[in-house]
């Protein structure tokens, strides 16, 4: 353990307080992960989220092995009125796990997933991962309805709602969550669940309400029967296909069972030994589906998006679920690349809106950018507005601005181009977006408002009010206490 000297901390009303040696090294004895401190050994590495543009430098890393560090760190920065970042297993790219001269509470090393196959119920740590969590549930061939990357943190995703290839079938992720174990602001471990005697209003805060109310030590998932293969059918066409195979796609996600999960690609076939070397750089369009259900039967359904013209690649065909779950990783590095996700949802997807994309998409600035219409509909429009904070059930589709670019001195270009193109798509939308693709969250907490509806954002504002009402948990996607 390292031996630590005073520490000047940035407390939560924006000033500074400076903690002597006693106090900040009788802390660092308290936690069995221990505390990392500026210049020390695995510093920079704790402190750096995914996106390359983010580089905040915390007074001090807590690194939490289990419930009882966590309880210890949220003990420490609430006594003192220290400035709080959480940071969990994964992306974070809006970056607000990460925080100058505050308390970063690092989840990183509780990666621990158990697996009950006789319930199907899964129990994960706060700091794993899609890929931690499939791996440990593939053994009986189950999976978690969560994502379409392995590196993503469980906790960020579920907290924000959770989509993924099982959506459609099997709802969000939250819609899978049956109990939470949480550190709340007044440093109590709580069970969120809708047991007899357990927080069952907590629970449904955070099913969509973000890190507002707590730390999640861990979560507990109803898991289902998917794998070990299912069916891909990706096809890479060329671009100039582009408007034909949108409604290709479209017309067929209409028709398509709950089985069937997807997304409609815009992007340029990467530099990468994957792809054929001739066709680097080239822009195409990919109508994704996954078939959740028996490869051969998904073969046969997909073959009409399969048959749209020349692919210049096709992946199609039966994939291991861990496979297809890490087959985007090579294109979202750690660091390598600067990010700036953003989202908005789609009244629908009709010919103009259609239309709209395909000419916005032959304009990205960067061929690491990818466009993506995803679907709703099914098991996830079968879950009631007021049921989960999540709130919005109503919506068919999403449009995923995932920019991404290399250069450093391309942010301007590339943040300007998803802010104009997204603020020309609000005329097919009614407001809101998924919250896990929120851009740098320059919208505030209108951008909660909007995304959760008025009536969940009132009763999100009572939840915090009661498990934290002196706003410690901030330094996230905000709801402010409101009695």
């Amino acid at each position: 353990m390292a031996i630590v000297a005073g520490v000047r901390f940035a407390t939560r009303d924006g000033g500074f307080t400076e903690l002597d040696d006693q106090a900040v090294q009788g802390f660092a004895a308290s936690l069995r992960g221990g505390v990392v401190r500026p210049g020390e050994p695995g510093y920079d590495e704790g402190r750096l989220l995914w996106n390359g543009m983010i580089d905040k430098r915390p007074a001090l890393i807590a690194r939490c092995s289990g419930a009882a560090d966590v309880i210890a760190s949220v003990n420490f920065a609430r006594d003192h009125d220290l400035l709080l970042a959480v940071r969990g297993g994964g992306h974070n790219v809006a970056g607000r796990a990460a925080c100058d001269d505050g308390l970063m509470l690092d989840l990183s090393l509780m990666r621990g997933v158990r697996v009950d196959p006789s319930t199907g119920t899964v129990r994960v740590q706060g700091g794993a991962t899609l890929g931690d969590m499939d791996r440990e549930t593939q053994v009986f061939n189950l999976a978690v309805p969560a994502g379409v990357v392995s590196t993503t943190g469980v906790a960020g995703l579920t907290l924000g709602g959770g989509t993924g290839w099982q959506t459609r079938k099997r709802g969000l992720t939250i819609d899978n969550l049956i109990s939470a174990d949480v550190v709340t602001a007044d440093g109590q471990l709580r069970v969120a669940s809708d047991s007899v005697g357990a927080s069952s209003d907590l629970l449904w805060g955070l099913k969509g309400g973000g890190g507002n109310f707590g730390v999640v030590t861990s979560f507990e998932f109803q898991a289902h029967p998917v794998g070990p293969n299912v069916m891909l059918c990706a096809p890479l066409y060329p671009a100039e296909l582009g408007a034909s195979a949108v409604r290709a796609w479209h017309e067929f996600m209409q028709d398509a069972p709950d089985e069937v999960g997807g997304g409609f690609l815009f992007w340029s076939i990467p530099a990468n030994p994957y792809f054929p070397t001739e066709h680097h750089g080239k822009p195409c369009v990919i109508p994704i589906a996954v078939y959740v259900g028996d490869p051969d039967r998904g073969d046969k359904l997909t073959q009409p998006l399969r048959s749209l013209g020349t692919p210049y690649v096709d992946l199609s065909g039966p994939i291991p679920w861990t496979a297809l779950q890490s087959m985007f990783d090579p294109f979202v590095p750690k660091r390598d690349l600067q990010y700036y996700w953003k989202c908005t949802y789609l009244t629908g997807l009709g010919n103009d809106v259609m239309d709209f994309v395909v000419q916005r998409a032959a304009t990205i600035p960067s061929t690491y950018t990818y466009l993506v219409i995803f679907p709703f509909g099914g098991a996830f429009t079968r879950v009631g507005a007021e049921d989960t904070a999540f709130g919005r059930r109503d919506i068919p589709y999403m449009l995923e601005f995932d920019s991404m670019w290399a250069d450093p001195a391309q942010a301007d270009r590339n943040i300007e181009w998803t802010r104009s193109v997204w603020a020309d798509t609000q005329r097919y939308s009614t407001g809101g977006m998924y919250l896990n693709f929120p851009g740098f969250a320059e919208e505030g907490e209108n951008m909660v408002r909007d995304s959760v509806g008025p009536d969940n954002y009132r009763r999100l504002g009572a939840i915090k009010a009661k498990y934290d009402p002196t706003n410690l948990f901030r330094l996230n996607l905000n709801v402010t206490p409101r009695a």
